[in-house]
């Protein structure tokens, strides 16, 4: 039996409009899942590298992105809860073309939500484990906060557009940090 908890991502980002959730179960240790979780790259898997050169097209076309894809490198932790939740965030403007991103400076920063002018999106992983400690459930979900009507407006559409893409990508991440932690 999988036991349950409230999760960081509930304190981190606990007012949002938009959410996706996906779960994928496991079998190695909290600390294997981590270690995956955290060497995950985009750029390991070639549909999902696809996805996102073609959504950053447009951005590299205007000459508004140069140099790498947007990557887990790109994501502040802004959470974490030893071996078993970690919690990522982007703030930006996510329907332009660049992303509109700005840096996180800490924390405190991403949490305090004081930036009515940009998007907050956390991205929260969970390993949830069973008795014996050697089967896991990970549960990764998405949340965006858009704090004005305005934002909300802007956003709507491109979360819509791209939620499909998004979805197929979760899942293939997923995917992947299985095979890094159970190999």
């Amino acid at each position: 039996m999988i036991t349950s908890h409230t999760g960081l991502l509930d304190t981190v980002l606990p007012r949002y409009q938009f959410v996706e959730t996906h779960r994928l179960p496991m079998r190695a240790s909290p600390a294997r899942i981590m270690a995956g979780i955290r060497a995950y790259r985009a750029g390991h898997d070639p549909l999902v590298r696809m996805a996102i050169a073609m959504r950053e097209l447009p951005a590299r076309l205007l000459g508004h992105r140069a140099g790498r894809m947007l990557d887990l490198d790109d994501f502040s932790v802004v959470g974490q809860e030893g071996t078993t939740e970690i919690v990522f965030g982007l703030m930006g403007a996510f329907w332009k073309p660049d992303y509109g991103l700005v840096p996180i400076a800490s924390p405190q920063a991403f949490l305090s939500g004081k930036r009515t002018d940009l998007c907050r999106l956390a991205m929260g992983f969970r390993i949830l484990t069973d008795a014996s400690g050697s089967h896991a459930m990970v549960v990764t979900q998405t949340r965006v906060d858009c704090p004005t009507a305005a934002l909300r407006r802007r956003f709507d559409p491109y979360w819509y557009a791209i939620r499909p893409v998004s979805g197929l990508i979760r899942q293939r991440m997923l995917g992947r940090i299985r095979n890094m932690a159970e190999h």
